[in-house]
Parts: structure tokens; sequence; C-alpha cells
């Protein structure tokens, strides 16, 4: 099979040690030198395939080969001697070969065998006079592109005897005149997954019965161990390990804890151990600089254990320099390398380290110190101050000591029970750690999201830097200039959803979500003032269950409690729930050189497989993927090639996250011309097949690199409307193009078409500058005290007279206050929407007039006036924005205008301040965007409108434009669900264009969660199905499966060939009956589903010009097409049908939605090209039906059923629109003018809200009450 097959445990085992050729030569020496150093040599390598079915077969036939393997390597080693001598022989005979002279050395791609005797005898090898205790210790190789490979080495010591000829006898007769030594050889076993632990435990197992066997059956043994090893699969992500016997121990590979992450086989607890907080965090922060690190300690094992460690702490950022953590004495010469390393050594070459360099950060595990060779201390910067705090706090509260928690346990008899519960225990504390040195790597970075523009691909590194502590700067300019920052940014542009944005997301505010909703520009909340004066401030969750008031204002800021870190519950800072684990156990190995033993070894572990499941529950999906994946990895090992892709197919309605691309790739790639006709003639592999193509070529086209990272850069040359737009979307000034391009025109006026770099440069300098004067801006506590939580200060003038006294007016959201000076206190001008009126007046001053603002509130009597001088036609002109944004929020119900209108006076401020001439304010003009439009259209709401209406959302805001809302589903809170298995909430959940999910706690309208990718097409439908399952179908012919507790996307529904249009629930009519599912395609294909096992129930196509929508009643399934109505039986055939109406039968569109009313037996059906429905009763289809107009209406989009009213969502002629129409009269109750766009989704909130959505034009979610 192809080479990117991921191979078993075993890559190659390796014995290494002094050849009998050396050893005659040495007993010569005797007496000279007491314990002479001699010279490691390769003895045997051992790697897989070891037997294949040519070799059974007399060489007639070359098929796959048994084992998890590559069989093709990419080069061989032969020895280079004419003649491989045998390291061991029986006494008294002749040496022979352990492999012929003409035999090639099978090894991996990226195994040195030429260094590999120095890293397994990194202390040299010694004949000695006395035996040694066995010794273990690891190693890592990383070839050149990065790719790392692991190996354990086991020291085990044999008796050498010489006789006074110069024979000499290994394990012979004891002789009177032979003489006793020592002699040590290396059993070095490579894999490519960092199994520390695992194989230490199979080499202990290995060398307990090599120590009692004959040394002639040595050879033998090392190759049938080697080909047990290579026998044994390697369990996939998730909540599934993998046991086996190699008696006496009974041995667990651990699965990685997802995608992502490495196999975690080692004690994540050792540097705790070894290092105080304070120096691991300084080891922590060398590496994320970059620097040169070098490990020293006396014992071999500690350097990799420790040092691999490190690199797990730091996840998700990966080390992407030269990684040796075993450096033998005469590699020394590595550490000269020009460019960052992590290396270790013996403590016994510390003083040859320092003579060659003073840069190193030289890390001493057994005296638990980190110097550098520069000082006596380390002078690196230190990592933040918060997440260093927060570590040293969490830190300190481990329990690292297994005694201490098996003191009230009982002793065990039995040795694997005694290691279990040590593997337990150690689970246990890594899962804690983990978790620490996640929070400590989000505290660090997790801000730095927020300066990202996704669409461009741009970090502002220095708009972050800025807005960093300045006791930080120094860390913070390090770390930004290193690859492995730089790779980390690209996965966040890449929006990769890994440990690390799920911790950032359970330990993000709730304020920075809310927040999140607006896009205000960046401004210290009155909140985080407040922060300075009460340190020791958290933020609660809603527990609620069920939907909020939105009449009450107050439910739309959220409560703040003071939280103290002392009483923080660990949970809360969780990256991932724990999952229970559960182990499958594999059959005892058979004869391992024997092919046909070989064979049925791997048929019985087939049959185990198969066992486990047909008994695991259809709800445990994620444990019947691991399964599915193992039986599919040893099917394709096994040669049953057609058996693997359907496991691998099975992956798809199981867990699509550890779905292997390579290996299936490979597979199919592998597969003979009649194997693949068989495959082709079942539908579902068929599919896989054409898909796995599709995805492959796809993977070609995508950058090697993961794309590119871009740090924001000034221009350097004249900018037209385009490159504008880009450059300022880049900047992170705003978003929207529409904003962006006002702002060109105001930049541009009486001038040529573009920007001058340097007119860019001032008016971007000039936003920054007032940005930050702004966060330098010190409110006394008597003013923080008359804020809301989430006001910030935006703007400040000059010490101007006012009708109030003297001192700065402060402008923050909502409102206009006075700074009085002197004594310092608050006096309120107005809030925004008290404001009546707004003009520019002249004061009497001497013999001169001063210009002055007036602002008449409809709260006082009294004008107010300021002598505001030459601000004042800025301020006239801020104010009135801000006024009219404030006006048509209050009328829309929608507060993105309030932010609107706000980034629209900020960027007046910054264009007067960077244009400093006569034309300044006219130019500002351009950007009074909802002055303008109160003054040209008036935005009246109509009174109905107005009264229903409650709340506006914008889904778009991290978007240059509006996205189309194609589907709005509500889900109902859970009582008892936590807030690491997803909150008890309800949930909205937002389709928008191009398969983007969002998730908005329907508590607070606050987004949940980072979009959810489903595919890359328009979704059309969406279905709860249950608390596991939520249904999206999509135009790509695809169901997606999202988990609603998790937010995740791991499955789906391949059947259909067409776009699906409709999916629906039939609910169980008896305890004892099944859930089952109906989903329909625009090609009339309708499929009947098994919800809990998601197998096919029933398929059957119905006639009709594209299928658009289906609903169960009374047992029947309603289906909706262009041109008729169809009642169908469960079997398929057609009950009833309904045509179009004679007046419609011109339409080109026909039907385009349709409602079963139960109560009154009332079917209820709208078009797509008239403004009217048509009511039929169901008990007699061929009545006359009863037509209701609908006035302004030019087509109905959409219908739902709101207790006795029909909801209808229309495209207007000029507006879209929502008709709520009365169920017993037939009569429009309410016209509601909903959007600027068409409505193009509805959906209904407990009765009590209905949610509507709109086309891209308008791209909003309007929340309406019912009454």
């Amino acid at each position: 099979m192809a080479e990117n097959v991921p191979s078993g445990l075993l890559e190659a085992c390796v014995v290494l040690g002094v050849s009998n050729d050396r050893l005659k030569e040495l007993g010569l020496l005797q007496g000279k030198d007491k314990e002479p150093l001699v010279e490691a040599e390769v003895l045997q390598v051992h790697a897989p395939p070891f037997v294949t079915k040519e070799s059974s077969s007399n060489g007639t036939e070359h098929d796959h080969a048994p084992a998890f393997s590559r069989v093709q390597r990419r080069r061989s080693f032969k020895k280079k001697r004419d003649r491989l001598v045998s390291t061991i022989s029986n006494s008294g005979q002749t040496n022979e070969p352990a492999v012929a002279a003409s035999d090639d050395l099978s090894v991996p791609q990226n195994i040195d065998l030429i260094a590999l005797p120095q890293l397994c005898f990194p202390d040299g090898l010694r004949i000695t006079s006395e035996s040694r205790e066995d010794d273990y210790h690891f190693l890592v190789f990383t070839d050149v592109f990065g790719n790392q490979t692991h190996g354990v080495v086991a020291q085990y010591c044999k008796p050498v005897h010489f006789h006074p000829d110069n024979g000499i006898h290994q394990n012979g007769h004891r002789l009177n005149k032979l003489q006793r030594l020592f002699t040590t050889y290396s059993i070095c076993i490579i894999s490519k997954y960092p199994y520390y632990n695992a194989l230490r435990d199979c080499l202990s197992s290995f060398l307990l019965q090599l120590k009692m066997s004959r040394m002639c059956e040595f050879e033998e043994q090392v190759k049938e161990f080697s080909a047990k090893l290579a026998l044994v699969p390697i369990p996939p992500p998730g909540p599934l390990h993998v046991v086996f016997n190699l008696r006496p121990f009974q041995i667990e590979l651990p699965s990685r804890l997802d995608v992502d992450r490495p196999v975690m086989d080692l004690d994540l607890h050792l540097p705790f151990l070894c290092f105080r907080p304070k120096q691991i965090l300084q080891i922590i922060s060398s590496i994320l600089m970059e620097q040169r690190v070098v490990f020293l300690s006396t014992d071999w094992a500690k350097l990799t254990l420790v040092a691999e460690c490190f690199m797990i702490f730091i996840h998700p950022l990966r080390w992407q320099h030269p990684f040796v953590p075993v450096l033998s004495r005469q590699m020394l010469d590595f550490i000269m390398a020009p460019t960052a390393f992590l290396m270790g050594c013996h403590t016994s070459h510390f003083e040859e380290v320092a003579e060659e360099l003073d840069d190193l950060v030289l890390v001493d595990i057994d005296q638990g110190t980190v110097l550098s060779l520069s000082s006596n201390r380390l002078e690196l910067p230190d990592v933040p101050l918060t997440a260093r705090d927060c570590f040293i706090f969490r830190a300190k509260g481990l329990q690292l000591h297994y005694d201490l928690d098996v003191c009230r346990v009982g002793s065990r008899t039995d040795i694997n029970e005694l290691r279990a519960l040590r593997r337990q225990w150690q689970h246990k504390v890594n899962t804690v750690i983990l978790n620490v040195t996640m929070e400590l790597i989000v505290n660090i970075f997790s801000e730095v999201c927020d300066f990202l523009n996704y669409e461009h691909r741009v970090f502002n590194s220095e708009e972050f830097l800025r807005s960093r502590e300045t006791t930080d700067h120094e860390f913070y300019k390090k770390v930004l200039d290193t690859h492995i920052f730089h790779s980390f940014l690209r996965d966040r542009l890449n929006r990769k959803n890994d440990a690390f944005t799920h911790m950032q997301l359970n330990i993000r505010s709730e304020t920075r979500r809310m927040r999140a909703m607006t896009e205000s520009p960046r401004r210290p909340a009155m909140e985080e003032i407040r922060k300075y004066i009460r340190p020791e401030i958290g933020l609660s969750s809603r527990l609620g269950v069920s939907m909020p008031n939105l009449a009450d204002h107050r439910l739309l800021t959220v409560p703040v409690r003071q939280t103290s870190m002392r009483t923080m519950p660990f949970h809360s800072c969780s990256w991932s729930p724990s999952r229970p684990i559960k182990t499958f156990k594999l059959p005892e190995f058979p004869p391992p050189l024997a092919y046909q033993y070989v064979q049925s070894y791997y048929n019985d572990l087939i049959k185990e497989l198969s066992k486990a499941i047909s008994t695991a529950t259809p709800d445990d999906s994620a444990l019947l993927a691991r399964y599915y994946y193992l039986r599919g990895l040893v099917n394709s090992v096994a040669g049953k090639r057609v058996d693997a892709l359907g496991d691998f197919q099975s992956l798809y309605k199981t867990d699509m996250d550890i779905f292997p691309n390579e290996l299936l790739n490979a597979l199919v790639e592998s597969l003979p011309a009649e194997e693949r006709r068989m495959a082709e003639r079942r539908p579902d592999l068929k599919r896989l097949i054409s898909r796995v193509k599709r995805e492959n070529e796809r993977e070609r086209a995508r950058p090697m690199d993961g794309g590119t990272v871009k740090r924001f850069e000034l221009p350097k040359k004249h900018l037209h409307m385009e490159d504008f737009v880009r450059r300022v979307q880049e900047s992170g000034v705003v978003k929207d193009q529409d904003t962006i391009q006002r702002l060109f025109e105001a930049l541009t006026v009486g001038q040529q078409k573009q920007v001058d770099p340097e007119t860019f440069c001032f008016f971007y300098n000039f936003w920054k500058e007032t940005e930050a004067a702004a966060q330098d801006v010190d409110l006394p506590v008597v003013v923080l005290e008359h804020l809301e939580t989430d006001e910030c200060v935006y703007k400040l003038s000059s010490s101007v007279k006012t009708s109030h006294g003297v001192g700065k007016i402060a402008m923050t959201q909502r409102r206009l206050f006075l700074l009085t000076e002197g004594r310092p206190g608050y006096v309120e001008i107005t809030k925004f929407r008290d404001i009546e009126d707004v003009k520019i007046s002249s004061a009497p001053f001497l013999l001169l007039r001063i210009p002055a603002l007036k602002i008449k509130t409809s709260l006082r009597k009294e004008t107010f006036e300021a002598n505001l001088k030459s601000e004042c036609d800025l301020w006239h002109l801020m104010i009135k924005e801000m006024w009219a944004g404030r006006k048509m929020a209050d009328d829309h119900k929608d507060p993105q205008f309030m932010e609107q209108a706000l980034t629209n006076a900020l960027l007046m401020d910054a264009v007067v301040g960077c244009l400093q001439s006569q034309k300044a304010i006219f130019a500002a003009t351009k950007l009074a965007y909802f002055d303008k439009k109160k003054l040209e259209v008036p935005m009246m709401v109509p009174k109905t409108t107005s009264e229903t209406l409650k709340h506006k959302i914008n889904p778009s805001l991290d978007q240059t434009s509006p996205q189309a809302v194609d589907v709005l589903l509500y889900t109902p809170g859970q009582l008892g669900v936590s807030e690491l298995d997803g909150g008890g909430n309800p949930k909205l959940w937002c389709a928008l264009s191009d398969g983007k999910v969002l998730v908005f706690d329907a508590a607070s309208w606050s987004m949940q969660h980072n979009s959810v990718q489903v595919g890359k097409s328009r979704l059309n439908c969406m279905l709860a199905v249950n608390q596991q399952q939520l249904w999206i179908g999509s135009t790509d012919s695809f169901i997606y499966i999202i988990n609603p507790r998790s937010v995740s996307c791991n499955k789906q529904l391949t059947e259909h060939r067409g776009e699906v249009t409709g999916l629906t629930l039939e609910e169980r009519t008896d305890k004892f009956s099944q859930t089952v599912a109906y989903s329909c395609s625009e090609d009339g294909s309708v499929i009947v589903w098994d919800v809990t096992t998601l197998q096919v129930r029933r398929q059957f196509r119905v006639s009709c010009d594209r299928l658009q929508c289906i609903q169960i009643h009374n047992g029947m399934l309603w289906c909706c097409g262009r041109d008729c109505l169809l009642e169908v039986r469960r079997n398929g055939t057609v009950h009833r049908k309904v045509s179009l109406p004679d007046h419609l039968l011109s339409s080109p569109r026909g039907f385009s939605s349709f409602l079963l009313f139960h109560e009154s037996e009332q079917l209820w059906a709208g078009f797509a090209d008239a403004g009217e429905l048509c009511v039929w009763p169901c008990r007699d289809l061929n009545k006359p039906f009863i037509r209701i107009q609908l006035k302004d209406c030019a087509g109905v989009v959409c219908m739902i059923r709101v207790k006795n009213q029909i909801w209808v969502g229309c495209q207007g002629k000029t507006r879209g629109k929502i008709y709520v129409v009365d169920t017993d009269r037939y009569t429009v109750e309410k016209e509601l003018m909903a959007h600027d766009d068409s409505v193009q989704t509805l959906c209904s909130a407990e009765d009590r809200y209905v949610l509507s959505g709109a086309a891209r034009a308008d791209g909003k979610i309007a929340i309406w009450k019912v009454e």
C-alpha cells in the first residue's frame, strides 16, 4: 500500500551493541584498560512487513502486507562490512550471521542508523566487570519536514566469558579459566507515535522473557516481539483505548484527546515535581520566544520526558525548530547551530556547552533551575502578569503525589489492577494539568483574535501591542516575530476549531459576547474601568430555560457579580468536558511470523470489533465511530478493501472528525479493477469513492502553507476606492463596505478620487490617537456611578464655558454629560433619545460673537448652551448624527443603528482632525448618513409594526456586507445541563449564506459560539430531532447533523442525490415505537430515516415539479411541489392531489409553501408569484377553496402557525412584509413592515415570539411579540 498509510505501533526494532569480532579483539586487550570504551554497532534491524502472502505461496503472488505497516520504504540500510556478524552465538558453536550479506535492512525514512548507536549509548559503551541494572531512555527523531518519530531504548547487561585462547562464550558453561565480564546491549523500539510508557512496558515484558531464554534464540525472539507489536493498531482520537497482553503486563494504548493533539502517554506532572511554577513559566516563555534552550540532567530518561511535556504545555502552538532532547558527547557540536533549538545533554557536559555559546537558556532538571550563560539568572521577559498570576495560583492547587491519593486504598494483589489504578490517577492529573496549561496559553493569546482581519488575512500587530500593558510589551514583541506564533496566527485565520478555541469561548465573558453583537469602535467600557477600582469582578451566566421578557431593556445588559479568583471553580476554565474512557482488548497474539496465523488473528480481531459494534448503543455514536474506524483499518490491512471502505463510510453517520482522508485516498488508489467494480456496484461506496477524488483535488489546490498571514502596514502609494476599502478593513477601523465608501468620499472632497498615503496615514494615526486618549480618560468614582456598565467615553471636548458651568463635554453611546472642573463632578446634559433640537447660534463675547451649540431636551425647560468655539461645527454634526441614529434605533428596535451612528460620528471627528482645512466640516457631512436619511425620507415606522417589533439582531456584524438569513430555528432550553455541556439556555440557530451557522443565546440574544461551517452551499431547512441531533438540509445534497450541546458538526447523511429542500419529524405514537424523520430533495426523492441509527428505513419518489417541503399530518406525508400538493401514504403511493388553482396556472413558480391546520382540518397554501393565500378543507379537497388577498405582496416565501394565527413572510413590492392572518375569520389582522428585503424564513419561539430573517439586502433578524 501507499507510503502515507498509517503504521501500527512499531516502525522498526533495532538491536545495538558490540559484535563478536569486536569482542574477540577486546579480549586481547584485557588488563590494559579495566573498562574499555568501545564503539557500538547496529546488529539487527527488524521492520514490517514480517510476513506476506508471497512468502506463504512460494512467491507466486504478491499481495498486501498483513501488518500495520508501510510496505515500501524510502531507503534501505546495508551493513558496510562484507559480512554482518551475529552478536550472539551458541556456546561452543561458530558465529553465524544474523542477516545475510546481501540482505537490505528496510528502515523508516527518517531514522539515521549511523547516528543511532550514539543515541542509544549516549554515555558510550563499556566492557565492565560488574553487571548493571536495566536502563531506559527515550529518543525523538525529526526529519527535514518536521515529522517526528519516537524511540524507546532499553539497555541491559549480558555476561561475556573470555577463554585464554581468546575465544568468547556468552551464557556458556562456567569454567575455572574463564574471565567473566559484562557488555551492554540496547533494544530500540521506533514508533511514529510517542507511546513512551506503553513501549517501555513492552520492553520490560520482553526483557523478562529474554533473560530466561537461550541466547541462540535471541534473534528469533526479537523478530517475533517486533512482529507482535506490528500487529497492534493505533486507536483513533477519542474515548477508546486499545489494550493488549504481553505477559505479565496488560498494556494500554491511550488515544489522542482530539484530532489536533499528539498522543500523550507520559506523566505531565514531572515538570511540576522538578520545577517551581515560576521556573516552568520561564521555560515556557523561552520556548515561546524561540530561544536556544538546553536541558541538562544526569538521567537521560528525564531529558526527553520533560522536554516533551513542555511541547504539550504550549499547545496549540507548535515548536518549529530542531528538537533533539538527547545529545551524546559526540553530538555536542549541534549546539553551535545558528538557529533556535531545543536540545538536551548530560549535566557532565555543562562545561563544554558553556564554553561554546553565551546566549543559551540552560534548564537544569535535577536542580530545578533556569539560567542564562550570560548571567546567573534568566533575563528574558516574563509571561504577562495576569496569565502568570493565574497559572501560579492554579499550579499551587495541583495534587501531584500519587501516594497521598491512594492512602485509603487497600493493597492490590494483581499487578495489572495496580497498574490500572495508577493509570486512572495519571489520566486525572494529566487532564487537570492540560486545563491549567491551556488556560495559560489562552490568557496570553486570546486577545490576538480581536486584531485579526479574516477576509484579508491580516494581523494588526501594532494595535495589539498598543492594547497590552506596558510591562508586557517586551514579551509580546519577541513572541510576535517567531515562527511558532506565525503558525498559530495561520490556524486562527483558518478558523481552526481546536482546544484553544473551545477554552477561549468558555472563559470569554458574557459582556464581551454582548459587545461583539455591536460593531462599535474599540474603547474601554465603564465595566472595564471599574475593574481597576474593584479588581475581583466576574460575570455570571444566565441559567433560565425560557424566553426573556423583551419588554425589559435590562435583559439586554449583563449583570455583574464579584468573584474571587480563589473561589473560582476550576471546571469553569476547562477546554473540553471529560468523557468516560472505554477500552477494547485485542485478541491474544498469534505466532506472528506465519501468514496463516496472522490472517486468522485479523479475522478474530474483525469478529471482536463486529461484536462490539453490534452491542454498542446507537446513542453512543462516538464509541461506534471508533469501532468502525478500527475495523476499517484492520480490514484494509487484511486485504478486505471493500469492507474497509464500508466501515469508513459509516463514519459519516457516527463521527466525521476522525475520517482518515489520507488512508482512504491510498485505499481507493490501491483498489484492483475487480474490487473497484465491486465497490462501485454499491451506491454508498460509489459516492464515497467520488467524494474522495473530489477532496483529493481540493487538497491539491489548497496552499501548502495553509494560507498567508500579513501584518498590517500603512500604504505607500495612492489608493483608489477598491484599495482604500481593503486597507481600511485591514486596519480594523471599520468593516462595513458602504461606510468605508462614504469615508472615501469625505477624504477626497474637491480633489481627484484617490487618497494619497499621507492623508491615509494622518487619518489612521488621528483615529488611533483619539482612541488612546479615550482610554486614558480618568473618570472619578462619582461620575462612574451615573454610567451604565457597558458605556464608553468616545469623545471629550476641550474645557468650555456652558450654561451648567465650566467643564468638558463627554459623549458616550447613550448620552452627553459635563465633566465639571475644579471639584470633579457629573452634570447630565441629555440622553440622545431625549433631544428635541440641536442648532448653532452666536453668543456675544466682548465685541465678538462666539459660535455656541444649543441643545433642547424634552426633560428640561431650559436649553443647554456651550461655547465650543472652533469645535462647534464638529460637535453639531456628531450630535445630530447620534440623535438621528438613536431615533432610528428606537423606532426600528435595532441597536445596530445606534452603533453605526456612533461609528459615523467618530469618523467625522477623524476626518476633521486629519484634513485640518476649511473643507474639513463639509467633508465630514459626507458621513452624516442617518441625519441625511432622516431629512430625505421620513423613517416613520407604522404603529402596528412598532408595537409588535421587540428587537433586531444583525448576524452579519463580522462580515464586510450583509448576508442573507436563509433559515432560523429556535430550540428550547434544557434543565440540568451544565455550561460545559452546552448550557441550558434556549438557542436560536441562524443559517447564513454559504453554509455558515450562527448560534445565539435566546436568553440574552448574544452570540454564543463562533460560526459552525456546514459545507459551502446554501442551507435550506433545519430540524431539531432531539437533544443530541439538529439536522440541516443543504443545496449540496447532504444533511448535516449538529450536536446542539457541543455545537459541532461531525455527522452527515449522504443518501440524497439532489438539493435537500425539506425535513420533518414523525413523533412516536407510543413508548415502544421509534422516532422517524423524513427528508426530501428537489428531484422528488423522499427518504425515511431511523433517527436512532441514522439508517434508511424506506425510500420513494413522488412525481412533481421541484419538491420544496414536506409535512406529516395524521400519519400521512404531505408534499409541496411547484405544480401541486400531494398527500402520500407511508409506502409512497399518492392518496390525494391538489393542483394549482386555475387563475394561477400561468405562475412560473407556483406553490411556495403550505401549512396544515390540525384543529380545523385545513390546508393553507402560498404562492411564489401571487399575493394571496388559498385555504382548502382537508376532508374534501374538491370543495371550493377560500382566497385571502395580501395587500402589496409580490409573493409568499414562508408561513408558520402560531397559536390561532398564520404568520406569512412575503416579498413586498418595496419591502419585506409579514402578514398575520386570523384563521377563524380568514382576514389579515396585522401587516408588519418587517425588513428592507424579502422575508426568507420564520420561526416561533414558544408561541411567545416570532423571529423573521431577511434576504441579503437587509440581512437582519427581527423578533416580534405574539398576542
